[in-house]
């Protein structure tokens, strides 16, 4: 499978993921959500607000929006989690269209990145370390869940059939 597809699958992957842990969240309600926890953010409310000002931030760039940082240093927190998936659910569907669309050539094609001043990255690289990104942040609210009343959901048996659930299967087919 060459890059193009792959990150189309990925970014099912990522909507797949934020969906099953945005629902486990929602069970806890404001309190759990915003409650003090252990990891990088201070809590789970915390992580997943920077999951998605990333993304938005990444998806202006990719869809050269202009932006820029204001879509991060602007970004108002969700203290509702139900509110926080819904928002996280435009912007995932709004990165499967984008990756959908790419063709082999936009890959290698530059979209300019504001990091105080514009630097131009690699659609590809840039794709790539979102995707990295947002699997790296999950995984410590993840963590943070595990500490709550509020059992932890599968996330990863979504590329391969064994193991694979209905949720899984239905974010494919997106």
């Amino acid at each position: 499978m060459s890059l193009r597809p792959a990150l189309s699958l990925m970014a099912r992957n990522n909507r797949y993921a934020n969906a099953e842990l945005g629902a486990a969240v929602i069970r806890l309600g404001a309190a759990g959500f915003n409650a003090p926890g252990t990891s990088f953010f201070p809590s789970i409310g915390a992580t997943l607000n920077h999951i998605l000002a990333i993304d938005l931030y990444y998806l202006d760039a990719l869809e050269e929006g202009g932006v820029g940082r204001a879509a991060y240093l602007d970004f108002a927190h969700f203290a509702d989690p139900a509110a926080l998936v819904e928002a996280q659910q435009a912007a995932d569907m709004r990165l499967i269209a984008f990756c959908d669309r790419l063709t082999e050539s936009d890959l290698a094609r530059t979209v300019p990145t504001d990091r105080g001043a514009p630097v131009p990255e690699r659609i590809d690289a840039l794709l790539l370390h979102l995707m990295l990104h947002d699997v790296h942040h999950r995984g410590q609210a993840h963590a943070m869940l595990a500490g709550t009343k509020v059992p932890p959901p599968q996330l990863d048996d979504f590329f391969l059939d064994h193991g694979r659930t209905e949720a899984a299967r239905n974010a494919l087919a997106l």
